[in-house]
């Protein structure tokens, strides 16, 4: 099944739009023709991405970690007078830091953004589309998803949960007109990274410099493959088979190798 088609009165709905792989997925769907709704914090960031698109998108400034922001939602987007018919739910955040020296208030507005926002709209925007034959769901889960990394066990859980999530999710969709589709990237050098802890020399020293890929690259393949009604996408080879091995490998043998390579931060 191809993606909707695009229309006057039909829009992709794109989450965390403000940069990086957010950023990347609006600027292909608007070349493809897709009427866009841009949803992030930072609404000045916002307004310079949707004035470089013809028409010009609509910005929606939200923050997702607060219920009523996301409750607040379909109703800002049908006074819009446009039908969302893509979800695109890629906000997120990340945060490194052992648990035992965690900030737990931080812990936890990383589950609101990147667990109960996804949760959260699609439970909102999907009855409609299902009403109406015909949506597109895209959620970006990651690569940790398949594996928990030391000090990023809470984001590695949340990516799972959403890879888990999105699985069921196609399932109860068969039929319906309505597809789902898990996006899982491996490192992408974005502004997220830096504020996961990670700086320009430490990227490569954590995962090898042939398995990252750039947020253009990665926005390409996660919306070929929604096109195709794939359950995940992985982008690059490489990430396949680390996916893959991941889920056949013992876990409790390849955390310790994983220990010894990555940058454990420490909260400030």
């Amino acid at each position: 099944m191809s993606l909707p088609l695009p229309a006057a009165n039909r829009a992709a709905i794109v989450t965390g739009a403000s940069s990086g792989i957010g950023e990347a997925i609006a600027r292909e769907l608007a070349q493809r023709g897709h009427q866009l709704v841009l949803v992030a914090r930072r609404v000045d960031r916002l307004r310079e991405i949707a004035e470089e698109f013809e028409p010009p998108a609509h910005v929606l400034a939200a923050d997702l970690s607060r219920p009523a922001d996301r409750a607040a939602l379909p109703g800002r987007v049908a006074a819009l007078g446009l039908q969302p018919d893509i979800l695109v739910n890629n906000a997120g955040l990340s945060v490194g830091a052992l648990i035992a020296k965690s900030v737990p208030e931080q812990q936890l507005n990383l589950i609101e953004v990147d667990v109960a926002a996804v949760v959260d709209l699609c439970s909102r925007f999907l009855p409609g589309m299902v009403e109406r034959n015909c949506g597109a769901v895209l959620n970006v889960s990651s690569l940790a998803g398949f594996l928990p990394a030391p000090g990023q066990v809470v984001y590695g859980a949340a990516k799972a949960f959403v890879l888990s999530y999105t699985d069921g999710l196609r399932n109860e969709l068969r039929g319906t007109g309505v597809t789902a589709t898990a996006l899982c990237p491996g490192p992408v050098a974005t502004g997220f990274d830096d504020a996961a802890g990670f700086g320009e020399g430490e990227r490569a020293a954590v995962l090898p410099g042939f398995m990252w890929k750039s947020a253009d690259e990665v926005a390409r393949a996660g919306l070929d493959g929604l096109a195709a009604n794939k359950a995940h996408v992985v982008p690059g080879r490489a990430n396949q088979l680390a996916a893959a091995f991941c889920r056949v490998a013992p876990h409790e043998v390849l955390l310790p190798l994983l220990a010894r390579r990555a940058r454990l931060t420490k909260h400030a």
